[in-house]
């Protein structure tokens, strides 16, 4: 029996304020709402690109996302090139974003790939990287992935 081809969905996120998080992840990653309920008791966002589920928002929880209980470590996306990365860093600054790390980052000693590391308005912790041209700086955590201590 073979096993079928796998590959990631959508994920789904708690957010507290609906309007918020879809302004900030429609700048961020120029997601387009697929379909939003804005009002009521079940308020909810489907965000995506060119058709494509990628990220639905939920506006279910109170307080900031708790980093040191199980669950999401952090979401991540690919971008095809550092100079994607930079410009979604610049979009980031401009927001007023929480950057993790100066900039740009390499994910390990002597990596080339690398992104910037980020966190939501309610905490969630993000990256945008790409998988070659970030490795001229040093990695801000040594002997481990940077994605992973942050």
């Amino acid at each position: 029996m073979s096993t079928p081809t796998l590959q990631t969905g959508h994920v789904g996120l708690n957010v507290t304020d609906l309007a918020r998080s879809i302004a900030f992840y429609r700048q961020v990653f120029d997601f387009e709402v697929v379909r939003e309920q804005t009002t009521g008791d079940r308020r909810y966002a489907l965000l995506g690109r060119e058709g494509t589920l990628m990220v639905t928002l939920w506006q279910q929880s109170g307080g900031a996302f708790a980093t040191d209980r199980p669950g999401l470590h952090h979401l991540s996306f690919q971008v095809p090139d550092v100079e994607a990365v930079h410009r979604a860093e610049k979009v980031l600054r401009e927001l007023g974003a929480t950057l993790v790390y100066d900039g740009v980052v390499p994910h390990g000693e002597g990596a080339s790939s690398g992104g910037v590391f980020f966190t939501d308005p309610d905490g969630i912790r993000l990256e945008i990287y790409a998988p070659s041209g970030a490795g001229a700086a040093p990695a801000p955590t040594q002997g481990a992935p940077t994605c992973g201590f942050f």
